[in-house]
């Protein structure tokens, strides 16, 4: 995430959500789908338009949808300590920082990303489809600490530019005045507050596409005008709106895991390669540290990388075999598509151990047809610096 990344769960008797910059979407006219409850935009004009867009300028994207929850009191940082796998106390003021939210079992609750705001506040910005379990988790976890965990998602848009042009857009939005000092000093998973139009806002350099770009946090009822700022800032500098479809091959180009695909209640950070996220080192116990230090079994199936070639990719469920031939499925596809960026199949899929290793071939089964595959180091792309 990059922010945090997405789902596609609807809690049980959910209504039908609105973004508050619906209608500049159906002013631009975008295609809808249901997502976690909410009508999104899937699409403006083409997925593939609005992918090179964000690879070559820049896209402009809604992620309104996505679950803000504030953390705050004296107790805060030990609690995050312990409500999350990460150290958080360690993070600095303005820092950002990716983190999951665990069960007892180990297994990931959502995978989310925490700003520290002050030395007792935090911003916890979760996954629009665990919106509820996460928000639940986490004040389950702050029954034995001073502080208090409110969930404030439908007070907030949240609008993202993203591309290599994301900057000079920013800098030439009216409203976002005398903004280049702050963005000089803005690092890659910083946040910073600042002013639009006299509204307060939170950006942060974070992002789930793999390029250079930003984030901006804002009160529902100023977003519209902010939206349309920056729409009319960035029409110069190739800037497009661009919707999920987009936004899940980005991800998926640059390898960052979807919750619901490469991250669930019953996978180990270290099958989906997010080992390192875990922080066994910090003094305080935490939710899943005992499971986590156990692991998971030595056949548990990892998370992998995999290339073809021609035009067909392997798409979410599809199984993964050890030969043209076998019968028995050693792994299974997660995510997959052909890539707009490189013009070949990418999918990222869990399979044995034993098959994990980088040039190892593999045969995924394509609607009766085995297509070869092979093992590859993740990210697929990474964005020149």
């Amino acid at each position: 995430m990059t922010s945090a990344s997405d789902s596609t769960s609807t809690p049980e008797n959910a209504t039908e959500r609105f973004s508050p910059l619906h209608q500049a979407h159906l002013d631009a006219g975008a295609s809808f789908t249901d997502f976690a409850g909410w009508q999104m935009p899937v699409r403006y004009s083409s997925d593939l338009a609005e992918h090179h867009a964000v690879r070559t300028a820049a896209g402009l994207f809604d992620l309104s949808h996505m679950a803000e929850i504030m953390v705050e009191g004296p107790d805060a940082a030990a609690y995050l300590d312990y409500a999350l796998a990460g150290k958080i106390s360690a993070v600095t003021l303005g820092q950002a920082k990716y983190s999951l939210l665990l069960n007892e079992s180990g297994g990931i609750i959502d995978d989310l990303v925490v700003y520290r705001l002050g030395d007792t506040s935090f911003l916890v910005v979760a996954n629009a489809g665990n919106r509820f379990p996460a928000a639940s988790a986490l004040a389950e976890r702050a029954t034995r600490f001073d502080v208090t965990v409110t969930d404030e998602s439908d007070q907030y848009a949240l609008i993202a530019v993203q591309g290599p042009v994301s900057r000079a857009i920013l800098e030439s939005t009216p409203g976002l005045d005398n903004f280049s000092a702050a963005l000089d000093q803005l690092g890659y998973y910083r946040a910073t507050t600042a002013l639009f139009a006299g509204q307060p806002i939170l950006v942060a350099r974070t992002g789930y596409t793999g390029e250079d770009g930003f984030e901006i946090y804002i009160q529902t009822d100023a977003a519209l005008a902010l939206w349309n700022a920056l729409a009319s800032a960035g029409a110069e500098h190739g800037l497009v709106p661009a919707g999920l479809a987009s936004r899940d091959t980005l991800r998926l180009e640059a390898g960052m895991p979807l919750y619901g695909h490469e991250l669930s209640t019953t996978i180990f950070p270290a099958q989906a390669g997010l080992g390192r996220v875990v922080n066994l080192a910090k003094e305080t116990d935490f939710i899943g540290r005992a499971a986590s230090e156990e692991g998971p079994s030595g056949t548990a199936r990892v998370l992998v990388g995999l290339v073809g070639t021609g035009k067909r990719a392997g798409r979410a469920d599809y199984e993964l075999f050890s030969s043209a031939d076998a019968t028995q499925a050693e792994g299974v596809i997660t995510s997959g598509a052909l890539s707009p960026t490189l013009g070949h199949p990418i999918m990222m899929a869990y399979v044995a151990p034993a098959l994990a290793q980088l040039g190892t071939e593999l045969f995924v089964d394509v609607r009766g047809t085995r297509i070869p595959v092979t093992v590859t180091k993740l990210p697929f792309y990474k964005r020149s610096l």
